[in-house]
């Protein structure tokens, strides 16, 4: 059921456009409504009350797309699983950074990844995906969804154009292509896929089958502060694990679907049948997190650029590979300057040794968090490979640019002199 638009979900004032970080306080809640509060309550609350037994029946017909004339606009709410007051101001705001036409919210990144997968898969279907994805989504689009049908094939993140495209013409020959999925930066290893061609080859693939790809793409290691690609590349979807950036406080577990509004009303259909919404106060979590969102994710790529050139300098780390050091690639360089906005605060580095030596470093860190996840206001490490993404075989994180050194570096917003301090001393043990 698409919602109507609310008259206090406003974005100018006179000719004058506000700005994302000034409509996170307030677009889409109207305090009048709730007694004057200032931030929305907490509707903890399964089910609503109709005013009637016609607005019930009303209601009903709306959710199915069967509404009758003289049926009212907006029905309002029935049930958490459908709508709720919390669900509906985070979605409208979840659209504001990305420029996105709809919103939708999950109860996790995961949540958020398969069921708009899910809503465009059908028997026969190909799924075209950059490699690597997070672990997870791989096994997802690798090892699940071939079980009903749907088949897959997968280009490199970093491959050059003529590459992507063959793999592209290669889909076109096992069946109609029915999502383009990406995820860029790539995580762990911050390869750059080319949204750009991705969009451009998807138009191509139209011309030779029933529908237009839906390209989708995973934003969470850089949005929506570092990368809008709805806006910069035209694509249909984004998604995200609210849990990390936009969550930013390691105290929530959420996802994201922004997009075009006829994408999220299919994939709307599907989440309130498999149930994978946030609770409302998980929403409430992320509204207050979507306040700070701007100014935690520039303070943290401060201090990843600091970190990033410590370790640049370090003789025990072969390898930094942080997106603001890009001068010698410039392949990698031009798309990203065409896609990106800033080089993000999650990067990955290479120990000069094996995996034993990284764990050597990992547990002799003092105020760094050696945790999984990231974006959060507290640095974090990790080793993907034995973690995250140790689900991958390993031939396949081999090919993908891993090596047994790798570590994953979330950088927070501590003061870059202490982060500093504890990479040096942490390295003295490798």
């Amino acid at each position: 059921m698409n919602k109507p638009l609310k008259p206090y979900c406003k974005k100018t004032i006179g000719n004058h456009q506000l700005r994302p970080e000034s409509l996170a306080m307030s677009y889409g809640y109207d305090p009048h409504l709730s007694e004057g509060a200032i931030k929305p309550p907490i509707f903890q609350t399964s089910t609503f009350a109709f005013k009637t037994a016609e607005h019930g029946a009303a209601y009903f017909r709306k959710s199915r797309g069967q509404a009758l004339a003289d049926d009212m606009s907006d029905p309002g709410l029935a049930y958490t699983r459908i709508n709720n007051p919390n669900l509906e101001v985070l979605e409208d705001r979840l659209t504001l950074f990305d420029g996105g036409e709809d919103a939708l919210a999950f109860s996790s990144g995961m949540g958020a990844i398969t069921t708009a997968l899910l809503t465009f898969a059908a028997p026969g279907a190909v799924f075209i995906y950059s490699s690597p994805l997070y672990g997870p989504t791989e096994m997802f689009l690798k090892d699940f969804l071939p079980k009903f049908g749907i088949k897959s094939i997968s280009f490199p993140a970093d491959a050059p154009a003529d590459e992507v495209r063959a793999v592209f013409a290669k889909a076109g020959e096992m069946g109609e292509i029915a999502v383009v999925y990406t995820e860029t930066p790539a995580n762990p290893t911050n390869a750059i896929v080319d949204l750009d061609l991705c969009v451009t080859l998807a138009e191509e693939a139209a011309k030779n089958q029933t529908n237009k790809p839906i390209v989708m793409s995973d934003n969470t290691m850089q949005g929506p502060i570092g990368q809008t690609p709805l806006i910069t590349s035209g694509l249909d979807l984004v998604l995200y694990s609210v849990t990390k950036y936009i969550g930013g406080h390691s105290d929530l577990i959420a996802g994201a679907a922004v997009g075009s509004s006829e994408v999220i009303a299919r994939i709307r259909s599907l989440r309130t049948v498999f149930g994978t919404v946030p609770d409302p106060h998980t929403c409430w979590l992320v509204l207050r997190s979507l306040e700070t969102l701007k100014l935690r994710v520039n303070e943290a790529a401060k201090n990843a650029r600091f970190c990033a050139e410590f370790l640049r300098d370090h003789p025990k780390v072969a390898n930094v590979r942080y997106l603001g050091f890009l001068d010698d690639q410039p392949v990698k360089k031009e798309i990203f300057d065409r896609t990106c906005l800033a080089p993000g605060s999650t990067f990955s580095f290479d120990i000069d040794g094996d995996q034993q030596a990284a764990f050597r470093m990992l547990n002799n860190l003092k105020l760094i968090k050696l945790a999984v996840s990231l974006g959060g206001t507290e640095s974090l490490m990790c080793h993907p490979g034995s973690t995250t993404h140790s689900g991958v075989p390993e031939e396949l994180r081999k090919a993908q640019g891993y090596t047994d050194g790798l570590i994953r570096f979330s950088v927070g917003i501590e003061h870059p002199d202490d982060l500093i301090v504890d990479l040096k001393q942490a390295l003295e043990a490798v």
